[in-house]
């Protein structure tokens, strides 16, 4: 048997990325040769650099381009590849992340599984537009998107998306999937249906620490991990929380891992720079060897998995500003590493990761999440009782458990 996994951009480490990693390592298990299908071209070695899930062993079928810009139609241009894949492999299983598989359905010869990581069509579905999810009501999108020329590569396109866009994935799928019931519900609102929760799983290659440094251990160091993007909200942090914790305590460091492989990416590093000098902090960019103590925050980009890991076994708090989080895997990866974790009060990450509260703190305010930061610098109980409870959690997230849910929707379809 042939499976395909169908995603718009392999070549960068993210959420994304690393459930379709995980499906195509799922699949191999059960015996279904998996075919990795993309718009562009990627390096399949990065994989277990990024993951510890090479995927090097198997098919890939890309186009003869490699696109760091124009990202958004990488999403729109996925259904030709995976068009001509189909006719190239005769697959028994397409596995996709995306929605824009519509000129592929009149070629069903197929099982097909959609994995939802948010409805993007409550972004741009004009049907939705009273929702606040609608891309003029979301002020990272409009932030972005809303103003000449980038609202003219925006509606350009929204045109093509419309042309490409599934319907209802549940009347054309075997298997509707997601992330967190956060997300689950949002897909219930668009659709009347519920699809099945398959959480994603922590990298391999982040090990469930059995017996992780204590809190006598660690330095008064906050990280934060993710692909340097503005909802990622770096800039918000520097500006408003990183002055409020130093006010009550001026010994606490800010580090910052992600990755910036592209132009927008590399833009929004230089904006930090410059918001941090704004703000009256002190800022290295991938410096080796510094003395800490000149610095408030650490940016490094592109960072292997090895520094962050080590870097998170010395921390005290892990620190998460992205709102409306639909998963937040970063997060699970801390828990790993027995690091509380403080995380906006929103999405997934707070109802099915920290469980609203229970696992590790939740903030709303720049004055609430300082505060909570500072309580986890220097309240060695309540910093134990997360790093015990977070462990637990991430003990329910491993590759294996994922393969295991996994499995048991595959064998039922198949």
């Amino acid at each position: 048997m042939i499976g395909i996994i169908a995603h718009h951009y392999w070549g960068r480490p993210g959420g994304g990325q690393l459930v379709s990693a995980a499906a195509a390592h799922s699949l191999d298990y059960l015996g279904i040769e998996p075919v990795l299908v993309g718009s562009s071209k990627f390096s399949p070695e990065k994989y277990g650099e990024w993951f510890g899930l090479p995927l090097t062993s198997y098919k890939i079928y890309t186009p003869p381009i490699r696109l760091k810009a124009f990202g958004l139609f990488t999403r729109v241009l996925l259904w030709y590849p995976l068009k001509k894949a189909i006719k190239k492999f005769d697959p028994d299983l397409i596995w996709t992340d995306e929605v824009t598989y519509k000129p592929i359905l009149n070629e069903r010869r197929f099982k097909l599984i959609e994995y939802v990581h948010f409805p993007f069509e409550l972004y741009v579905d004009s049907r939705f537009k009273n929702l606040p999810f609608y891309y003029k009501n979301d002020p990272y999108i409009f932030e972005r998107y809303g103003r000449f020329p980038m609202n003219i590569y925006f509606e350009f396109f929204l045109y093509l998306l419309k042309k490409t866009i599934r319907e209802n994935p549940f009347e054309v799928c075997e298997a509707v999937l997601t992330n967190s019931k956060w997300t689950a519900e949002k897909v219930e609102l668009a659709y009347g249906m519920r699809p099945i929760v398959l959480n994603p799983p922590i990298p391999p290659n982040v090990e469930i620490l059995k017996d992780p440094p204590g809190f006598h251990e660690r330095q008064k160091i906050v990280v934060m991990v993710g692909r340097f993007s503005e909802e990622k909200r770096y800039h918000w942090v520097i500006r408003q929380v990183m002055p409020k914790i130093l006010k009550e305590d001026p010994e606490v460091k800010l580090y910052i891992f992600g990755g910036a492989g592209t132009p927008t990416a590399f833009r929004y590093v230089e904006y930090l720079q410059s918001t941090a000098r704004k703000t009256g902090l002190k800022l290295a960019l991938n410096k080796d060897s510094i003395k800490e103590e000149e610095y408030n925050v650490l940016l490094y980009t592109d960072a292997p998995r090895s520094l962050i890991n080590s870097t998170m076994d010395k921390a005290k708090v892990f620190f998460h500003a992205t709102i409306n989080e639909h998963w937040g895997v970063v997060v699970t990866e801390a828990m790993a590493r027995g690091l509380p974790v403080t995380i906006h009060d929103s999405g997934g990450a707070s109802s099915d990761i920290v469980e609203n509260g229970l696992r590790g703190f939740v903030y709303n305010t720049a004055e609430e999440a300082a505060e909570k930061v500072v309580k986890l610098m220097n309240e060695e109980r309540t910093w134990n009782m997360f790093s015990s409870r977070g462990l637990e959690k991430a003990e329910n997230l491993t590759f294996d458990k994922f393969h295991a849910r996994h499995k048991d929707i595959i064998e039922k379809i198949i």
